[in-house]
């Protein structure tokens, strides 16, 4: 918002940002018990995957900028086995979860092509 950085302008980071936003308002509907177990997760993983991207940007060497990616990666792993429980309570349904499903593919996917990419 303030700065004007090079992560900014990373297709991954336009993603990672709405999908940040989209488990937020899954969770919404979580009930109340769910607050600091399966929300806190849920809502914690995408904002690490964000925040990972850009910190990775940021690195001057490969493997240091591969490592942070594969870090957000593995937390986009963590979501998904989360969102399969609370598919599995009932919590959310297949139609709640479509947008969140193409947004968190869709970063999984860049994120693969990035750490096996050579830039």
């Amino acid at each position: 918002m303030f700065l004007r950085l090079n992560h900014q302008k990373l297709d991954l980071y336009q993603f990672s940002g709405p999908f940040v936003l989209e488990c937020y308002k899954i969770t919404k509907a979580f009930p109340p018990e769910e607050r600091f177990i399966l929300v806190a997760r849920i809502c914690r993983w995408p904002l690490s995957v964000h925040l990972n991207i850009a910190e990775g940007a940021s690195r001057k060497s490969l493997s240091e900028r591969k490592r942070f990616y594969e870090i957000a990666r593995e937390s986009i792993v963590e979501i998904g086995a989360a969102l399969d429980i609370s598919y599995d309570l009932n919590y959310c349904t297949e139609k709640n979860l479509e947008q969140l499903g193409f947004l968190m593919i869709k970063c999984f996917k860049i994120l693969c092509d990035l750490i096996n990419s050579n830039q």
